[in-house]
């Protein structure tokens, strides 16, 4: 497992993402001719499955190396929403707000455009991504922070009994873009105000995608530590209990999940490009002033944990069996 010492003899700076957090590096100075080593590239995986988050600063930044770095950690993969792909550029997603087009929403009084709430991407997909890297385009002139939250930390935070309960448990997912319509993130009274045009296109057809399950904690391969996989948004309740104790089961977890205690909140500056690990954390944006402009760029790297299933009406397509 690569730690900051052996990335620095890769002349590589490595710190911590932040004070006291238990999740995310910092990487210092990475340039496209480092990658060139299989050694720096193998390091940075390692640190990348030991941490869930990083954060590469102050080195070099361009589509190229934003691609060239993303391909250390796997193969990439378009978006399964043409309307989120970056034309001309299949391994890049646009992720945008714009004050003539983008969602925004009323958060007790608050007008945020490309607000959203916590969640893990493509989770309503039974074959969720590995990850991404995140680079800034346009940022605005405030605003328009990423959070990310460690679910390895969040379950070990989770009192024994509630682990007990939730061990062989899954959550039903499907995909809704309406942000405001999530039954189990906890917003206040967010309501959408408009719908961006790509946001427009894929409700359209949210029907023809079905709904999948994945299990409420699985365990992360390389190193045996549990992880709370509950994506708040998207989720549509317990597959094991549709009632009313079941969903107040899942509003449990997720508020031990989403605690802002366990949370990081990147600050974006030029440059800056950040990697997560989609299996591992989940990630949010703070949204921006209705009359700012904010572009980012992701690539979505490939992926498949294994686990999650599509869920027919026969229930679902599995060789498990609750």
């Amino acid at each position: 497992m690569a730690t900051a010492a052996s990335l620095k003899q890769e002349v590589i700076d490595v710190s911590p993402l932040g004070e006291s957090l238990p999740f995310g590096a910092t990487v210092a100075g990475l340039t496209l001719a480092a990658l060139a080593d299989e050694a720096v590239r193998a390091a940075l995986r390692d640190l990348w499955v030991d941490r869930g988050v990083l954060l590469f600063r102050g080195g070099e930044t361009s589509q190229a190396m934003h691609i060239a770095l993303s391909r250390c950690f796997g193969d990439l993969e378009p978006h399964p929403f043409p309307e989120s792909r970056q034309e001309g550029f299949p391994d890049l997603v646009k992720i945008k707000f714009y004050p003539e087009d983008g969602s925004y929403y009323d958060i007790e009084g608050d007008l945020r455009g490309g607000w959203l709430p916590w969640h893990s991407d493509l989770i309503y997909t039974h074959r969720i991504n590995h990850g991404g890297i995140l680079r800034p385009v346009e940022l605005p002139a405030s605003g328009g922070e990423t959070g990310f939250i460690d679910q390895i930390a969040a379950y070990e935070r989770l009192p024994v009994a509630l682990r007990e309960r939730i061990a062989h448990l899954h959550v039903v997912y499907h995909v809704d873009v309406d942000m405001s319509l999530q039954p189990f993130v906890d917003q206040g009274s967010a309501r959408l105000v408009r719908m961006a045009a790509s946001g427009t296109a894929i409700e359209k057809r949210k029907f023809t995608y079905p709904r999948v399950i994945h299990p409420m904690v699985y365990t992360q391969a390389e190193t045996g530590r549990k992880v709370l996989n509950v994506s708040p948004a998207f989720a549509l309740g317990i597959y094991e209990d549709g009632t009313a104790a079941g969903d107040q089961l899942l509003r449990e977890v997720v508020a031990i999940c989403t605690d802002p205690a366990l949370s990081y909140f990147h600050a974006w500056q030029e440059g800056d490009m950040v990697l997560w690990d989609n299996w591992r954390t989940l990630h949010s944006a703070r949204g921006v002033a209705i009359d700012q402009t904010r572009v980012m760029e992701r690539t979505t790297i490939r992926g498949d944990y294994a686990l999650g299933r599509p869920l027919g009406l026969d229930g679902p397509v599995a060789d498990f069996d609750i």
